[in-house]
């Protein structure tokens, strides 16, 4: 537990303080070097302090998973993801036949970014590829899956069509693909744990589509300490966490770092996937889809509010975003929406007007630049309205959809700042929004922590809000602090 955190600066500020920690909070902030060292304290020479930062929207366990599947996010076209496929397959099967295994379990990929694609990937050619080996690839945004006739076959699915599976179907099956043994998982977990914290990330809201209370329980038990962790549920899971009494905000375990979710609903498919539920068509004709029906909606708020549950609501087209915010209003209570990526303007200032914190995933709008200008065309405008929901009033809050984005605050609160890849000219530059606010919407403590406030720290070798923006991203994090206790350190930070 550290006690003091010494020569340390507010941001925007240049006067040095020490931050004097105990029992897990900020209890006293004096001029640098006018008060003892404490024996257990950091040296910070002149480093920036602030609070850490959240993640407010993740899958926590396949994001942990991520690291040891195949990578398709650099493709650029059906065509270049197939050719690096088959690089892919070669050299595992040289990996196998060198170490002497003659089995050949389902090769798995990743992050295909089919949506920006102006050809899609077929059953036919994933044959072609690998013939009796079973053969996944599944799309970045998660709400699409293509299987080779063997993965089909090897699932116990009809070997027909062109093996893409979408939405209901999908999720089920990649529950399936996800299923790691409990120790394997939890190792990869805590992997994961690591390099969040490396970042600064202090807590996380896990979406995971698992019953994952239990499995965050079972980590906690293990020794699992990097996190704050707030477990959502699902509506296949609503009984079962009435049952078992869960409201929101209820502490789990006994060291107070995990806690009760919301109740996550999926209201609307995805961009990338072509199922985002529209006012305006695709240009295919389609509007995308509804997955629950209205009053379907409104009956499942009400039972979650009425068993104390908060609500967290996807929505990503701006038919299913109007559909959402109609509920909440019939609700009569605010709560939370989970993307909001494409709005109608009528409704930007709802989201305030109700009450509802617009839960955005800022990377996304600089890697669905390209499926937005193609499946979207003409909207751009009310695409990722960031500066327009702020002006309003409404509150925002980031995080990454980990895996379909890294888990890295400092990569979405540069894509919030400047709208653009390094290189490119800004999309939509009237939205970018101010380090200032890009930051808020990624802590949940102070930008300048104060005495009383938790210890839930991060020290920063440079000032965010003083940084090129175009260099946000490459922020340094030398210590992240959770409750006072460090989850991260630097190696060339001093400690005493």
């Amino acid at each position: 537990m550290i006690s003091q955190l010494r020569s340390v600066r507010f941001l925007g500020q240049d006067a040095p303080v020490d931050v004097a920690l105990e029992h897990g909070r900020i209890v006293g902030v004096t001029p640098a070097g006018t008060t003892a060292e404490a024996p257990a304290g950091i040296d910070a020479d002149g480093r920036y302090l602030t609070s850490g930062l959240w993640d407010e929207h993740v899958h926590f366990g396949q994001w942990a998973q991520q690291s040891s599947r195949f990578d398709l996010g650099a493709t650029e076209s059906a065509a270049e993801a197939l050719e690096l496929l088959a690089t892919g397959l070669r050299a595992d099967e040289a990996a196998r036949a060198a170490a002497d295994v003659s089995s050949a379990p389902e090769f798995v990929a990743v992050r295909a970014r089919a949506g920006a694609w102006t050809t899609g990937i077929t059953r036919a050619a994933l044959d072609a590829l690998a013939g009796e080996r079973p053969l996944v690839v599944i799309s970045a945004d998660l709400h699409g899956i293509w299987l080779n006739s063997a993965a089909l076959a090897a699932r116990g699915l009809p070997v027909e069509g062109d093996g893409h599976i979408v939405e209901d179907e999908c999720f089920a099956l990649l529950r399936e693909i996800d299923s790691l043994a409990p120790t394997e998982l939890d190792e990869l977990v805590a992997r994961a744990g690591r390099a969040a914290a490396a970042r600064g990330v202090v807590g996380i809201v896990d979406l995971e589509m698992r019953w994952c209370i239990d499995d965050w329980l079972r980590r906690e038990a293990a020794g699992f300490d990097l996190l704050r962790v707030e477990a959502g549920i699902y509506p296949n899971q609503l009984e079962r966490a009435i049952d078992a009494g869960y409201r929101s905000g209820d502490a789990l375990g006994s060291a107070g770092r995990l806690t009760v979710g919301p109740l996550k609903m999926i209201t609307d498919g995805s961009l990338g996937t072509g199922t985002a539920w529209c006012c305006d068509p695709y240009p295919s004709g389609d509007h995308g889809r509804s997955l629950v029906a209205a009053d379907e909606l409104l009956a499942m708020m009400r039972r979650a509010t009425a068993a104390g549950l908060g609500l967290t609501l996807h929505a990503i087209g701006d038919r299913a975003v109007a559909q959402v915010l109609d509920a909440y209003e019939a609700l009569g209570r605010g709560g939370r929406m989970e993307h909001a990526q494409l709005l109608r303007t009528a409704d930007i200032a709802r989201f305030a007007e109700l009450g509802i914190t617009a839960s955005v995933q800022p990377e996304h709008l600089v890697d669905d630049r390209e499926a937005t200008e193609l499946q979207w065309p003409g909207r751009a405008e009310r695409t990722f309205p960031l500066a327009s929901l702020h002006a309003t009033g409404a509150h925002l809050v980031f995080g990454s959809d980990a895996p379909v984005a890294a888990l890295d605050p400092w990569r979405w609160i540069q894509a919030a700042v400047t709208r653009a890849r390094p290189g490119e000219t800004p999309w939509t530059p009237a939205e970018r929004l101010p380090a200032t606010v890009a930051l808020a919407a990624s802590m949940r403590g102070a930008l300048r922590p104060a005495v009383g406030d938790p210890a839930d720290l991060v020290l920063l070798d440079t000032d965010p809000l003083r940084s090129d923006p175009d260099l946000l991203s490459e922020t340094h994090v030398a210590a992240t602090l959770l409750g006072g206790t460090l989850t991260h350190r630097a190696p060339e930070l001093a400690q005493r």
